[in-house]
């Protein structure tokens, strides 16, 4: 006992070995943590059936570990009695450290939240997969707000005057940058409202037609079948006629060919091939069921109308070509005139009075 009080009073005499110690102890217990983050809870993690357990353990073991030894290292800095501006800074880095290192952290967690409940949106009905972009730039905007709060906090900054400051910031940036903070709304407008979600195809009242790839705060991407890529602001789209193909009960299109037949013509036997080859069509679906229509009596020709649906809208233009090359086909088999306009000029010879 008395060599262990000696101890004691020498540690108590000489504040960098204190120091030293909590450093020593903070660093045991970073490795306490983490290893059992790593084998004890990854070990638990394996019996479930999701994979969205083992991914924040990943995500979540590097953080808590600095931030251990930070915390380690605020606690050493106690006994040494350092001068308040050193001690300051050295604190106001650590505190900067753990901010940006959870904000990142944060992201990669709403990240890998968001792709969870985008594979369980399909088994849950009541889950819509065309809020998650809402959600996870709604998380953005919270977090990088927040992470900016702390960081005055940690440099024991005053926010009175930052904030007046701010709003004078904000009236002259809302002036400057008024197509931008249009574009943002637009896209909070898109987002809440749903006119369409990641994967659909779009037509735009501007001829602008392709697959939406990635909806932002600021714009919209889509893809189209060139492969090349458009960028639309929100603030375009927001006041745009969408029509969505894929929107409606399924994602199936509609593909519509109108065909005229000469005068004459048998008009069941002409439905039964047009329907026949319809149906032979390889990307045209058995359900919903092709169907022909007599429509028209037209000036040169019998006006039939095949309709047929795709899969999905970005098949429609191979379809239509398939189709239209079946239907030439099978007309000129069958014997059936496929006529085109024609007129009749008389001349009159002029008679002398």
């Amino acid at each position: 006992m008395v060599v262990l009080e000696q101890w004691m009073t020498w540690i108590r005499d000489h504040p960098p070995v204190q120091s030293l110690l909590v450093l020593i102890v903070a660093a045991l217990s970073a490795r306490l943590v983490d290893i059992v983050l790593c084998r004890v809870l990854k070990r638990l993690a394996r019996r479930t059936q999701t994979q969205l357990d083992d991914r924040l353990i990943d995500l979540l073991h590097r953080p808590i570990f600095v931030s251990v030894l930070l915390l380690g290292l605020y606690f050493s800095l106690l006994p040494l009695g350092l001068h308040s501006a050193l001690y300051g800074v050295i604190v106001g880095l650590s505190k900067t450290i753990a901010i940006v290192m959870w904000t990142v952290t944060a992201l990669r967690l709403t990240t890998a939240v968001l792709e969870s409940l985008s594979e369980l949106s399909q088994r849950v009905r009541w889950l819509d997969t065309r809020s998650l972009p809402l959600f996870d730039n709604l998380a953005k905007l919270v977090l990088f707000g927040g992470a900016a709060y702390f960081l005055l906090m940690a440099w024991s900054l005053e926010l009175g005057p930052w904030l007046a400051s701010a709003g004078v910031v904000a009236l002259a940036v809302g002036f400057a940058a008024k197509d931008t903070l249009a574009n943002l709304f637009g896209g909070l407008f898109v987002i809440m409202d749903a006119p369409y979600k990641i994967g659909d195809y779009i037509n735009l009242d501007g001829g602008e037609r392709g697959r939406v790839i990635k909806i932002g705060l600021r714009s919209t991407r889509l893809l189209t079948r060139d492969d090349v890529e458009i960028t639309i602001p929100n603030a375009q789209i927001a006041i745009s006629k969408i029509v969505n193909e894929s929107g409606g009960p399924w994602e199936k299109l509609r593909i519509t060919t109108v065909v005229g037949v000469a005068y004459g013509s048998d008009v069941d036997h002409v439905s039964e091939v047009l329907l026949g080859t319809a149906k032979s069509v390889s990307h045209v679906v058995d359900d919903p069921a092709p169907r022909v229509r007599f429509t028209e009596f037209g000036d040169s020709a019998l006006i039939f109308r095949v309709q047929c649906w795709v899969e999905e809208p970005a098949l429609r233009g191979l379809c239509i070509h398939e189709l239209n090359t079946a239907i030439y086909k099978s007309l000129n088999a069958e014997k059936i005139t496929i006529p085109f306009p024609q007129r009749d000029v008389h001349l009159y010879r002029a008679t002398s009075g």
